[in-house]
């Protein structure tokens, strides 16, 4: 009988810790939370203004949490060892509460370590304590928060715009920000400037190019412009005919030795603007692979956590972690690597400072001597990891750094200048150079290279370079530069970024253009919905509200601030305009906006309205009780811009945020999800995400046919299931362009066979008439009749001993048909055919290379024998 219980919240990390720990205790995991709060009501107290949440045990999580009640009734001490944070602290406390009714309340201990190492782990239980109250008191405010707001917000939103919305907090101040970037990218007006460059050369050297910066030692300068420049042609041709006669000379030389810094070890905002920027990986991609790294890999005999906790915005580290990492720098690298002192950083002013930075557990784990051992995304985030901790206590990179500043004399004095550099000494560069998001001055002056120049030097002018160019709008957010904005406008913090940006996507409020490393746009129905929150909810969804409530959570996390405190001055404000918006919220539904545009078919002025899927066109003339009254619509495709890039989009996985396998499309009652392919494993991995069936879709494409019923053009439309052609009339005309097969139907003599795709993706025929001739068939009919019982037709099956024509009467497998063919469904009301045959003839052989497919397997012409 175990003596102890340790409750984890993962399966890695119980059998990461399991080991560490030997047969005195009992591992198990609760699979993430145990208790939250009910989906069919608020479960906050609002009436009392306790704002106390009812908290129950999650439906599907009676089991866990009744083995961990059994296991723990028979434990000496129960220790809960949840990830050191918030989210974990609170998994600890519910545990706390369920088990105490099992055990003493002086049993149960909580512990938590930074890294998973068999050190780190034993020296955690040596200095167990109990729950923290300040921490858990944090999580029940946020979610709290976030309840109050989705509760009461998201009823209003399927009022006035559609059934489904939701409105989050935090997500809603996100989507502004996307919303307020690309609204700033439609407003945005170019600006001209010029630059010049001039080719000159000393006597006997190599040329060079310098840029002009200014006349008479005044800064040439262009409003809303950086750099040095001239505003127009006109004067950028009158300063090139004055340089073309002028007399060009080196003014003076200025040469120094300059330092660049190593950074910090990794924050998680930096860990995952950097695995965005170098490995591709999306931010919820890097923490899954983060969250598998920390909870332990098998490396030969044991499983080793091979970095610390990666959800901190400290940059921090423990003195034994520095001392290791100086002593490898030192045996591996050299004294010339190793600075006199530790390399120390600031974080942030507002960081938590809760744990250390994101580094190598045990520097020695030298990425590529562990390499077979990992995932490819394993063995390029553990790197990346790796690199930069130990870069981080080295030594500065020196640079020899030139600056020849030219000057051009003819009726002024033209001031022109170029920067040289040289890498003297790679420093920190050896193991890691920082990412950057375009390129700067000092990339530039590495890629010139200086001829040896002297002050007063004479220079000869080989050419001169006017280039027109113009601003740019500032770029649209990506997930790296997301993250790297909501962490310098407070919003959220390191645990919450990567929820923050998949809530926004799968609520379909912004969407990713672009394949993997895409920017973010929002859609239609995100910036209505962000328009309405923002005008009828200017204090909660206020960007600098919301920074506070973080620092303010904080304050609560430190036991500067009482919990209720907090929501009482929140619900304050947010009772009274939740009663505004109530009364004054615009009610999209029944919008009707007046256009410039006229109905192609009546004539009449075209209003702009709003459905069930976003905005379109109407006419004004319609009217529902008049009948014969304009129908014609047309969808608002201006809001809803083409989202394909040029060529094939790259197509994005997505994996399991908790196991970090690549998830699978899969098909069920109620449509396509994504799920993991472990779902049905044991213990089973249940990360599902349902898809959405309505996605934005490009315009539909006029083809060169007319509609057999009503005349109109054809047009290709993208469907649910791809592409279809319909007429270009609907709804008026209902048509659609079949796959017909050249086979009348059997049974209502009238209809043609067309190939059809079921829900879950097979093909079958079945009557154009339908619904009203019912006729079906799993295999292609053949117009033939069959020469044993008379049926009208028969069809053709391709088994894997080869092709047959088989009467649909004969039940019985082919010859060589290895697998009985499954029964088609018999429908309501169906009789079963009382005729029996045997009729199958053989007429070709099977096809090499899998299943046929309509595209591929055409009707075969019978082989003479």
């Amino acid at each position: 009988m175990s003596k102890s219980l340790v409750i984890v919240e993962s399966p890695a990390k119980a059998k990461t810790i399991n080991k560490y720990l030997g047969k005195d205790y009992t591992v198990e995991a609760t699979i993430g939370h145990i208790k939250d709060l009910p989906k069919n009501k608020i479960g906050v107290d609002l009436e009392d203004g306790t704002f106390e949440p009812e908290l129950i045990v999650i439906p599907g999580k009676e089991k866990v949490v009744d083995r961990l009640k059994k296991l723990a009734s028979k434990s000496d001490s129960v220790y809960l060892a949840p990830d050191p944070d918030r989210e974990g602290e609170a998994i600890a406390s519910h545990l706390a509460d369920e088990l105490s009714k099992v055990v003493k309340k002086n049993a149960i201990h909580r512990v938590t370590f930074n890294e998973i190492t068999p050190k780190a782990v034993k020296d955690a239980f040596q200095h167990a304590r109990k729950v923290d109250s300040h921490l858990v008191d944090a999580q029940t405010t946020r979610r709290v928060l976030d309840r109050i707001v989705g509760y009461q917000v998201s009823p209003l939103l399927w009022d006035k715009v559609r059934r489904g919305l939701s409105a989050g907090r935090v997500q809603t101040v996100a989507v502004r920000l996307v919303v307020e970037r690309e609204r700033e990218i439609k407003a945005f007006n170019p600006v001209e400037y010029w630059t010049i460059d001039a080719d000159l050369e000393a006597q006997k050297s190599t040329p060079f190019t310098a840029r002009f910066v200014g006349i008479d030692g005044q800064r040439a300068r262009v409003e809303t412009v950086d750099a040095p420049s001239l505003p127009d042609q006109k004067i950028t041709d009158e300063v090139i005919a004055q340089l073309k006669k002028a007399a060009w000379s080196v003014s003076s030389v200025d040469r120094k030795e300059r330092k660049r810094n190593s950074t910090a070890p990794f924050t998680t905002s930096k860990l995952q603007q950097d695995a965005s920027r170098r490995l591709g990986f999306n931010v919820k991609r890097t923490m899954g692979v983060a969250q598998r790294l920390y909870e332990g890999v098998e490396i030969g005999s044991e499983t080793v956590g091979l970095i610390t906790y990666m959800r901190t915005d400290s940059t921090r580290v423990a003195p034994e972690a520095i001392t290791n990492v100086r002593e490898w720098i030192k045996t591996k690298l050299g004294d010339a690597y190793l600075p006199a002192a530790p390399n120390a950083f600031k974080s942030k002013k507002d960081a938590q400072d809760a744990h250390e930075a994101i580094r190598p557990t045990d520097v020695n784990h030298h990425p590529d001597e562990i390499r077979r051992y990992l995932s490819d995304e394993q063995y390029k985030l553990y790197k990346l990891i790796w690199q930069r901790f130990v870069a981080s206590q080295m030594t500065p990179a020196i640079f020899d750094q030139t600056t020849v500043d030219i000057v051009a004399k003819a009726d002024r004095s033209y001031d022109f200048r170029v920067t040289g550099s040289v890498l003297k000494f790679d420093g920190f560069l050896k193991v890691y150079e920082e990412s950057k998001d375009k390129k700067d001055e000092d990339d530039e002056a590495l890629a010139n290279k200086l001829p040896a120049l002297d002050e007063g030097q004479s220079l000869k002018l080989n050419e001169l370079k006017p280039e027109q160019h113009y601003t740019e709008p500032p770029p649209r957010y990506n997930e790296a530069s997301l993250v790297k904005e909501l962490e310098e406008q407070g919003i959220g913090r390191p645990s919450t970024y990567a929820s923050i940006i998949n809530t926004i996507q799968d609520r379909e409020y912004v969407q990713k253009i672009g394949g993997r490393s895409g920017r973010f746009v929002p859609t239609e129905i995100g910036a209505v919905v962000n328009d309405l929150l923002v005008k009828n909810f200017p204090y909660i969804f206020d960007k600098k509200y919301t920074a506070r409530l973080e620092e303010e959570l904080d304050d609560i996390e430190d036991g500067r601030e009482k919990w209720t405190d907090l929501l009482s001055g929140f619900y304050g404000h947010f009772a009274e305009e939740l009663k505004d918006a109530g009364k004054h919220m615009e009610n999209i539904k029944r919008m009707e906006k007046p256009t410039d545009e006229k109905c192609p078919e009546c004539g009449s002025p075209l209003v702009l309205k709003w459905g069930k899927f976003g905005s379109f066109y109407a006419c004004s003339s319609y009217d529902k009780k008049k009948k014969g009254s304009c129908t014609y619509t047309r969808e608002n495709f201006e809001t809803k811009p083409h989202l394909q890039t040029d060529g094939q989009e790259e197509q994005e996985e997505e994996y399991c945020e908790n196991c970090g396998r690549v998830m699978v499309l899969r098909n069920g009652p109620w449509g396509p999800y994504m799920a993991c392919p472990g779902y049905n494993e044991d213990p089973p991995c249940k990360t599902i995400r349902r898809l959405h069936h309505k996605q934005q879709q490009k315009p539909p494409e006029p083809i060169d046919e007319n509609c057999p019923k009503c005349g109109s053009q054809l047009v290709k439309r993208q469907g649910q299931y791809g592409e279809f052609i319909s007429c270009s009339a609907y709804p008026k005309c209902k048509y659609i362009k079949q796959n017909t097969i050249g086979v009348l139907c059997p049974k209502c003599k009238d209809g043609q066979i067309v190939e059809k795709k079921a829900r879950r993706g097979n093909i079958f025929y079945g009557c154009e008439n339908y619904p009203k001739c019912d006729f079906t068939a799993n295999f292609k009919p053949v117009d033939k009749k069959c020469p044993e019982c008379g049926s009208p037709y028969l069809v053709e099956k391709t088994l894997k001993s080869g092709i047959y024509l088989v009467c649909p009467n004969n039940k019985k497998p082919a010859a060589g048909d290895e697998v009985e063919t499954p029964k088609k469904r018999k429908k309501k009301g169906e009789e079963e055919s009382a005729v029996a045959c045997s009729y199958s003839k053989r007429i070709g052989e099977a096809p090499v290379a899998g299943k046929p497919t309509a595209e591929t397997h055409g009707p075969l012409v019978e082989q003479a024998v």
